[in-house]
């Protein structure tokens, strides 16, 4: 399984085995699991490396002090033999919740005193939980014991399974979120949003060597964790970024060290703090060495989504240095107390992103006048407003603001991005269109009509220092209008045909070859077939060429980056350096959205991506390789896993057939045609039958299907008859059951040649897949890959034509009956409908209320 796979698998069962415990709970436990197996495979890894034999790791015990403090000193803790996880599944059936209790408190003795901050009361949380997983010691046996073993398929052992174990945990941690209701904000910052701002943050440090990150809200230290990925796409060596935390809740604070440490990060290069950001502050120093210690912490960016609009403890905060300069946020609503936190603890080239309620951009009082004080210090840099409902737990409106000490320019970019997501499940979504689209408004400081603008301090000034979105951004859709005149006398008003100005820049000679001048406001469509006019026009074909020319090779370069170098490119890098390709494909290529391209190379990424990552890490092998199809299904009143046939490990099974099987997939597909036929036969001939016929034992009690046994009892009798008094009318009831009974027998032995055949087909695949060379493993990951999207792309043409096509139908039809000839047309109807009534019959109370009725349609 690749780790989307294995994520999926870990989540559907652990979601079944928490039963009634909440998902906001549940996740503790697990991930407290799956770190603990993630520091007993670290130290088994460590011990090999120092040579250690399986004798000598299975005699690590405390017992063995040298040792003991040998492993402590270099990976932080110890943990012994008999505690680690492998042990837990190798003892089987012998294994009990003490094994878990005994470890768990072994560990906080284990740990080295030059770790004791990162590591002590990991587990606090997980170890007080233990008892919530059951009633009785056996029960909770018995879900430990599941839970263990669910997750000892996790790799943990190599760098590139930092990533797959990372992906796991953020997958748990997102499902959990999206399952924990309200508490789910506590937590979690969506993914999507950490990209973001991730991007945004990168590009401002992406030439530095030595970078700090703190996140002060960090959860469960998934935004923190995002933006160092994407800085360390742009710095030499990942060592050099320090990353720092500080998370009130424990058990939330437990979740953000494990995920911090999960992801390879050194164990030097973490700091994190458990208490109230607001009221226990930096500077950080160790009581028994405050001198060498101390550390008012000042970093390079500060990313934070603190709780939104919680209530403080604002008193005694006048000389408080955070908030000296701009005043003290309201005591019901903290906003602005972290944002000012955030600002700082930046050095002066630093840079925040944080995400607020929309309410800190226009609400008054304190919060307007620290609002004031930051726009006339100039540290506002960007506020981008995210669509409605994209935070688990809350659907409230948000927005990301982006702050700096000191700035260049003295104006505000303000982006409405509000309108651009996709909807999943109960949320909203950013793609990754949109949240490139953003990130480079933001990067290049873009004005874009309907969605940013840059505005000046004045115009600031002007509006009282309110910065709610749509004063400034209007991104809301023009409501359709309708032209008066052309209403009344017809013809189509110049100034809507204005509104498709993009495309008669693009085709300059096809306006006037669609159209024909009525006056000087007013046209009309002269052509019959606009559709058709408007694909074969000169103008739309060189757009057309243009736009091939511009792609021309550029399979070439997907084959040349992804097959040819397959096992060294980096993938985290590589996306980028094709998207930049297609960018600059399409600079010079009108009306075609280069986000739109954008999207369908990200949607053809995330496949091709897995790939690789299976590619890199177990060689060009995997693409020859099958794997066991498992699926849950129920036995004996429980669910088990059960192998149904194979799957391609890397490799699509329909895709083999349709490259390699193409005649033996033919063969079946024509077999399955032929079993709908005889389904198809059978349903017409009892479409056929009177209702009287349907009251036969051979139709079921509903009349709509045969009953098969009943069928073949009746048929017998009937071909009995037959012998003695010659054959059935064609329409009689008895040849049209003898005619199902031979269809029915004729399904039956054909639905065993398809299974059987299916069968083959399905062994032949596995056959195949095992069997190929590596020109043909390259041939399919190039149809799989790279086809498609040249194939999407290439589409891109096509969509913008019939959209032009689409809009010039819809205003020729918008005018095309006059409001005079609606008029006349009910006139008429209404006249129609009178001499109707005048042929009427009825009582004197019926031709009463006719006739008054008819009074109405003459207007009378």
């Amino acid at each position: 399984m690749n780790k989307q796979q294995l994520a999926a698998k870990i989540w559907e069962s652990a979601n079944q085995m928490r039963s009634k415990i909440e998902a906001n709970e549940y996740k503790d436990y697990i991930l407290g699991f799956i770190f603990y197996k993630y520091l007993s495979d670290q130290e088994v890894k460590f011990a090999k490396k120092e040579g250690f034999t399986a004798a000598d790791i299975e005699a690590l015990s405390e017992a063995d002090a040298v040792t003991m403090e040998h492993i402590k000193n270099n990976i932080g803790y110890f943990i012994a033999y008999n505690d680690l996880f492998s042990t837990w599944i190798k003892i089987g059936k012998d294994f009990d919740v003490s094994n878990v209790r005994d470890a768990l408190s072994a560990f906080n003795r284990m740990i080295s005193s030059n770790h004791k901050k990162l590591f002590a009361g990991i587990f606090d949380t997980l170890q007080t939980g233990l008892s919530k997983l059951g009633e009785s010691s056996g029960s909770q046996t018995k879900a430990i014991s599941e839970l263990i073993h669910l997750i000892k398929d996790i790799p943990m052992d190599g760098k590139q399974d930092y990533d797959v174990l990372g992906f796991i945990y953020e997958y748990l941690i997102s499902m959990f979120a999206a399952n924990a209701g309200k508490k789910a904000g506590e937590f979690y910052t969506p993914h999507e949003v950490s990209l973001l701002m991730s991007e945004i943050v990168a590009d401002h440090l992406k030439d530095r060597k030595q970078i700090q990150i703190f996140d002060p809200t960090s959860g469960s230290g998934s935004l923190l964790i995002n933006i160092g990925q994407s800085v360390a796409k742009h710095i030499d060596d990942e060592n050099n970024i320090k990353y720092y935390a500080q998370e009130l809740k424990q058990n939330t604070y437990n979740l953000s060290r494990m995920n911090l440490i999960m992801r390879g990060i050194l164990v030097d290069n973490i700091v994190t703090r458990n208490g109230d950001t607001l009221a226990d502050d930096w500077p950080f120093f160790d009581e028994n060495d405050p001198v060498n210690t101390y550390n008012p912490l000042y970093v390079d960016a500060v990313v934070s989504n603190p709780p939104y609009s919680q209530q403080w403890d604002s008193g005694n905060k006048e000389s408080d240095p955070r908030y000296a300069r701009f005043g003290i946020a309201p005591k019901t609503k903290a906003d602005y107390a972290f944002l000012l936190h955030d600002l700082y603890h930046i050095k002066p080239d630093g840079i925040v992103t944080i995400v607020l309620p929309h309410g800190v951009l226009f609400r008054g009082g304190e919060e307007g006048q620290i609002r004031k004080n930051l726009i006339e210090g100039n540290h506002i840099e960007t506020i981008i407003g995210l669509p409605a409902n994209i935070f688990f737990g809350t659907g409230i409106p948000t927005t990301i603001l982006v702050l700096k000490q000191k700035r260049e320019n003295n104006d505000v970019l303000i982006v409405d991005a509000s309108k651009g997501f996709e909807k999943v499940g109960k949320n909203n979504k950013l793609r990754a269109s949109d949240i490139k689209r953003i990130a480079d408004t933001v990067i290049n400081r873009q004005t874009s009509p309907k969605f940013s603008q840059v505005v000046s301090r004045a115009e600031i000034r002007q509006n009282d220092y309110n910065l709610n979105i749509p004063r400034y951004v209007d991104s809301s859709e023009n409501a359709e209008s309708w032209d008066l005149y052309a209403s009344m006398f017809g013809g189509i008003p110049e100034k809507e045909l204005d509104d498709l100005h993009a495309f008669w820049v693009a085709f300059p000679g096809l306006r006037v070859d669609l159209f024909a001048e009525i006056s000087s406001e007013y046209v009309k469509i002269k052509v019959v077939d606009v559709k058709h006019t408007i694909r074969e026009h000169a103008d739309v074909q060189g757009f057309i060429n243009g736009f091939n020319a511009a792609f021309g090779g550029f399979d070439g370069v997907l084959r040349h980056e992804l097959l040819f170098q397959m096992a060294t490119v980096n993938i985290s890098r590589e996306e980028t350096i094709l998207s930049e390709d297609i960018f600059k494909r399409l600079a010079a290529v009108p009306l075609i959205d280069p986000y739109h391209a954008y999207q369908l190379l990200d949607d053809q990424w995330t496949k091709i991506a897995i790939d690789l990552e299976v590619i890199q890490t177990e060689g060009l092998a995997a693409v020859k390789k099958v794997d066991p199809n498992i699926v849950v299904k129920k036995k004996n009143g429980k669910e088990q896993d059960v192998q149904e046939g194979w799957i391609g490990h890397v490799l699509p099974f329909e895709l083999v057939q349709a490259t390699y099987l193409k005649n033996e997939k033919e063969q079946l597909r024509q077999q399955e045609n032929h079993l709908l036929e005889i389904t198809a036969e059978y349903e017409e001939i009892l479409d056929s039958l009177t209702e009287e016929e349907k009251e036969a034992e051979a139709i079921n009690e509903t009349g709509d299907a045969f009953v098969a046994k009943a069928v073949a009892k009746e048929a017998k009798e009937y071909k009995t008859e037959m012998k003695k008094s010659g054959d059935y009318a064609e329409d009689s009831y008895e040849a049209k059951i003898l005619q199902v009974d031979a269809l029915l027998a004729e399904d039956k032995e054909l639905k065993k040649q398809v299974k059987t055949e299916a069968a083959k087909l399905h062994l032949l695949t596995k056959e195949t897949i095992e069997a190929l060379t590596d020109e043909q493993v390259l041939e399919l990951l190039e149809l799989k890959w790279i086809s498609p999207l040249v194939t999407s792309l290439n589409k891109l043409p096509e969509v913008v034509v019939s959209d032009l096509a689409v809009k010039v139908q819809a205003l020729a039809e918008k005018y095309a009956t006059t409001f005079t000839e609606v008029e006349a047309q009910i006139n008429k109807a209404e006249g129609v409908l009178s001499l109707l009534i005048d042929e009427l019959t009825g009582n004197q109370y019926d031709l009463a209320g006719l006739g008054e009725f008819q009074k109405l349609l003459k207007g009378e």
